[in-house]
């Protein structure tokens, strides 16, 4: 397994992000200057991190297919670890948690073999049997089921559902890296166009006890957006049709809203803003990949259904 093929579609697209985050570089620069610059403290904070997020992506992904692989892992690793900080557990529970994080590199470890049989039903079958039995052993009864089930859960979103991502590489050889490149762009890219045409012309809340800034046209627009990008997008990236391109991008744009709205639902419940503070102006790991846990197995079960 090395170097990934880097088609021309990848570079051209890797150059289009980096333009348009000059752009928002010097638009930030502007508005600092023109004043008050606290007022836009934020904004230039994620600008910046986007910096980082891109730089980093771009590395993981056209370098080495063990480092892209590696990459998700980490991602995987640090998604996980704000979930179990963020959740209750026994303290019974703490040595359960080895082996949840034990599943990380195993579950890459399949992707790196490319054994699909094992890496879909390793986290949904293997790794529940051990962590319900391991708990079981321990012999603490009081809030069994309600542990049991929070630990797995985070394992299926932040190891499982992530892990998607980097497979694609695996299951188109030839132009993986492009694949990749769509999703997370699209996914990203709908979480901003949801913001933005909710902002612009949102009134009707969509889930207003979980997500209160989701409107009925926030979604429908970041749908639309998404969509018309996921037909625009393809044929530099992907090997789908007008027709695929299109059900693809109506996959991503509503996975995306129902990722975003379900961890919402959690940090809710828990009753934080944020998962983290690692990355500046946009939270924790778990903020930035809430959509990517929807969209990530959607994706890849529809290519893999229709293509692969």
């Amino acid at each position: 397994m090395t170097t990934p093929p880097i088609t021309p579609g990848v570079r051209v697209t890797m150059a289009g992000l980096l333009a348009l985050l000059l752009v928002a570089s010097a638009v930030t620069w502007w508005l600092r200057k023109k004043g008050p610059a606290e007022k836009y403290t934020e904004l230039s904070q994620r600008v910046n991190s986007w910096w980082v997020m891109v730089a980093v992506f771009a590395v993981a992904i056209m370098i080495d297919r063990r480092l892209s692989i590696g990459f998700f892992g980490l991602v995987s690793f640090l998604a996980l670890k704000e979930y179990f900080s963020l959740i209750p557990t026994r303290r019974a529970d703490r040595r359960v948690l080895f082996w949840a994080y034990l599943s990380i590199p195993l579950q890459y470890y399949w992707i790196f073999r490319g054994w699909y049989g094992m890496f879909i039903v390793f986290i949904p079958v293997w790794v529940m049997l051990l962590v319900s039995a391991r708990m079981v052993l321990i012999g603490e009864t009081k809030d069994f089921l309600r542990a049991v089930g929070t630990i797995q859960w985070g394992l299926m979103l932040m190891v499982f559902s992530i892990s998607h991502v980097p497979y694609l590489l695996v299951l188109w050889p030839a132009g993986g890296a492009g694949l990749v490149l769509y999703l997370v762009m699209l996914t990203q890219l709908n979480d901003v166009a949801q913001y933005i045409w909710g902002k612009s012309l949102g009134r009707r809340k969509v889930v207003p006890t979980v997500s209160p800034n989701k409107t009925v046209a926030g979604l429908v627009g970041g749908i639309c957006t998404t969509t018309i990008l996921a037909a625009l997008l393809a044929p530099v990236l992907t090997p789908l049709d007008r027709a695929d391109s299109i059900a693809a991008g109506l996959l991503i744009g509503a996975g995306g809203f129902l990722g975003d709205t379900t961890i919402g639902a959690l940090k809710r419940d828990i009753g934080v803003k944020d998962a983290g503070t690692m990355i500046a102006g946009h939270g924790g790991v778990l903020d930035r990949i809430n959509s990517l846990t929807y969209t990530a197995p959607l994706f890849f079960h529809f290519l893999r259904f229709y293509y692969f």
